[in-house]
């Protein structure tokens, strides 16, 4: 009998039948938004990086998404408005806030809001990977071990 992981992997679909997931990477910090994009697109994601607030909310306007993510940028949670128009445009769209300046106001705000996540840079990547990955339909995990079996 062959091993289970072998039998999913032959009556699988293809990695290349799997719609590619988009992500929305809002972060006014150049360092933050490159490195953390860069990872999501290491794993076959495709990721709209801004490095404005405004322009994340044009981006929200005119695309849909399967992910935000969005810094809160300082005490005053800058962020939120992008938050809030993503959760207003299609609530089943994951938004998760990311801050270098944990504030419990803006914390509870974000969640008020419906924010699925609240995260503390620097992030481990292992963790924000998985952090995604808990957050991404699950058609991801497919298009990801498939990027990790191309690489080896």
């Amino acid at each position: 009998m062959p091993p289970l992981v072998s039998t999913l992997e032959r009556i699988s679909p293809k990695p290349h039948f799997i719609p590619q997931r988009r992500v929305l990477l809002v972060d006014e910090e150049a360092c933050d938004r490159e490195r953390y994009a860069q990872h999501l697109r290491d794993r076959g994601l495709r990721v709209r990086a801004c490095s404005s607030y405004e322009e994340g909310e044009r981006c929200l306007e005119g695309e849909r998404f399967d992910l935000v993510i969005v810094d809160q940028g300082g005490p005053a949670f800058e962020g939120k408005a992008v938050a809030a128009r993503s959760m207003v445009k299609d609530r089943r769209v994951p938004v998760l806030v990311t801050t270098r300046h944990h504030n419990m106001a803006a914390y509870m705000e974000a969640m008020q809001l419906g924010a699925a996540d609240y995260l503390e840079k620097p992030i481990p990547v292992h963790e924000f990977l998985w952090r995604i990955g808990t957050h991404l339909p699950s058609g991801w995990v497919k298009t990801r071990r498939a990027s990790w079996r191309s690489r080896g």
